[in-house]
This record gives C-alpha cells, sequence and structure tokens, in this order.
C-alpha cells in the first residue's frame, strides 16, 4: 500500500475510537420461554447492564399466561438474570410478547421458546416495534437472520478487533499479502470462537479483553519499527501474527456471543451465520475504508509529523484499554 493509504486509514480509526473508546458494547436482552409440563413454564428473562445500571425493561404477557412465582434476580454476565413460573392453559402459539420500556432504549431482545413436543422458535424484537408474537411454525431462516445481525453488529461495534485489523492493514504491503492475512486472522478466530461457544475451551473474559488491547499495543510497536525502515517479523510474516492473535480474538468473540446465548435446539446455524455476521462485518469496515481512501483521499499529502501519529494514536488508545481492563479485574 501507498503511506497515503496507510496514514489515512489511521485518520479514520481516530476519528471512530475517540468516541468508542469509552463506550460499552450495546448486548441484547434475552427471552427464554420452556414448556415444563402441559400447562407450566418456565420463564427465563436476562437483561443486560449499560453504563452500570441494568435497563428498566420487562416482558408483558396476555392475563392468561399467569404468573405462579418469581425468583429473586441473580447476577449475570454484564446484568441481571430473572426466573419466573407461569402458567397457562391456552396454546401458546401466536401469543403476543410486548417488551415494556424498550422503545426507549437502542437494545433488541432475542426471544427463544421450547416446546415439549420439540418445537422450538426464535426471534428478535426490536424497540421499533416493541410487540412480537411466538410464530406457529419456526425455519432456520429466523434464527439465521437474527445471529448473522448480531454478528455484524459486534463485529462493528467492537472498536478494538477493529484497530487490530487497521493495524495490519497497515503494516501489510500487497494486495495477495493483505488477502492472506486477513484470511489468516479470519480462519484463527473462527476456530476458537467455534470451540468456545460449542464448550470445548474457554479463558475468563476480563483476562482475554486485556490481552487482545496488548495484541493492538504489539502492532502499534511493529508499526513504528516498520515506519523507521526496519524489517519487523509482522512485516515479514503477517499472517503468522494475525493468525496467532486471532485465536485470542475469537475468544473475544465467544464471550460475547455465550452473553446473548444460543438457541440449544438450533447451536449449529446460530453459531454459523454468527460468525459469517462477523466476517461480514469485517470486510464491510475494510471495503468503506478502501471506498474513502480512493475516491476521497487519493490526493492527500501527509508532512512528516503527520507520518508519527498513527502507530502512537493506535498504542495509546490500545494501552488505554488495557489499564482499564486490568483495572476491571477487581472491579
Amino acid at each position: 500500500m501507498k503511506l497515503v493509504f496507510r496514514y489515512f486509514l489511521v485518520m479514520i480509526a481516530l476519528l471512530m475510537t475517540s468516541k468508542s473508546a469509552m463506550a460499552h458494547e450495546m448486548r441484547p436482552a434475552l427471552l427464554q420461554i420452556n414448556q415444563t409440563q402441559e400447562n407450566q413454564y418456565e420463564v427465563l428473562w436476562k437483561i443486560p447492564r449499560i453504563d452500570d445500571m441494568v435497563l428498566n425493561i420487562r416482558p408483558v404477557f396476555p392475563d392468561w399466561f399467569q404468573l405462579v412465582k418469581e425468583e429473586a434476580p441473580t447476577q449475570a454476565g454484564g446484568g441481571a438474570l430473572l426466573r419466573y413460573q407461569f402458567s397457562s392453559g391456552q396454546d401458546i402459539h401466536t401469543m403476543p410478547i410486548f417488551i415494556k420500556g424498550l422503545q426507549e432504549t437502542v437494545v433488541d431482545v432475542i426471544v427463544y421458546v421450547s416446546l415439549l413436543n420439540g418445537e422450538t422458535f426464535s426471534f428478535t424484537i426490536r424497540p421499533s416495534s416493541a410487540t412480537a408474537v411466538i410464530p406457529e411454525k419456526e425455519t432456520w431462516v429466523n434464527t439465521a437472520s437474527t445471529y448473522l445481525k448480531l454478528g455484524v453488529e459486534h463485529i462493528l461495534l467492537g472498536p478494538d478487533h477493529l484497530l487490530f485489523v487497521l493495524a495490519l492493514l497497515l503494516i501489510v504491503s500487497g494486495t495477495k499479502r493483505l488477502i492472506g492475512t486477513i484470511t489468516a486472522f479470519t480462519l484463527a478466530h473462527s476456530i476458537t470462537l467455534s470451540l468456545a461457544a460449542l464448550g470445548f475451551m474457554g479463558l475468563p473474559g476480563p483476562p482475554v479483553e486485556a490481552t487482545i488491547a496488548l495484541s493492538i499495543m504489539f502492532l502499534a510497536y511493529e508499526l513504528i519499527r516498520y515506519q523507521q525502515g526496519e524489517q519487523t517479523f509482522t512485516s515479514q510474516k503477517p499472517w503468522v501474527v494475525a493468525f496467532s492473535f486471532g485465536l485470542l480474538h475469537g475468544l473475544g468473540f465467544a464471550g460475547a456471543l455465550s452473553d446473548i446465548g444460543l438457541p440449544q435446539t438450533q447451536v449449529p446455524a446460530a453459531l454459523a451465520f454468527f460468525n459469517v455476521g462477523v466476517e461480514l462485518g469485517q470486510l464491510l469496515f475494510i471495503g468503506v475504508m478502501l471506498l474513502l481512501i480512493h475516491f476521497v483521499f487519493k490526493k492527500i499529502k501527509f508532512n512528516s509529523l503527520l507520518k508519527k501519529v498513527p502507530a502512537y494514536a493506535i498504542g495509546s488508545i490500545a494501552g488505554f484499554w488495557l489499564i482499564d481492563r486490568v483495572i476491571g479485574f477487581w472491579g
């Protein structure tokens, strides 16, 4: 890549991360309805925490879907988990569900329904329309569309993952090497995301997130050396670095997916399309950067001072994340 290409990408990253560095990722709420007996249902309601506050939203059901028991809320991940017991003498197919307070938020609600006859349903309730009905028949398309959207949102609302990809773009030269590097990163995080989501491996979330920040700092250091004319390990073997750190980033993706949850009867479809969504979001980010550079900033020239900004800016942002996340170990 040309220098103008590299430096402009970083300036875009600075604009993007300056607002995102302190922001918490928006996670959806989860409503799970499990039929336990012919007329008995267990309802799990998981509410995300935004800016250290649990959202004031709750599901509202028809009068004939009657509350029998309510347990005290418990902490679950970044939010609160509530358990209820309901009874109903009616079939819950086409039953409406209203999420009170949802229209005042930007949070989606993922709904899972599991019946004794083996039927399962999954769909999304969004703030723009806070009411939905349980469908008469489930198809894998509903699950696929839900998790595809969640995957795209996760990568686009996760500035640390995008900043890592951006740092790679600044170091890697040549189209073939760039394609190979991004492919290695994709393959690696797909492996660990799948293994962790299926329960075959896992690490505590806070250390993983802190190490992801450290991986960005490493690339910033490599970029500084590369700009000074040194042949760094990353510039010579970028696919090795991308694959190695990609395994780590996959665990970060898996942590977000575990907070969302997977429909137990459609795990393969949900996992596959969440992964596809992550890749689509990543490619969208790269494509936007390429288009902006080609059509808008192709002729911009940067002076020697600005050429020193990118690597230090990336390293500083990642350093802040690292400190903040390490402090969070005891928070």
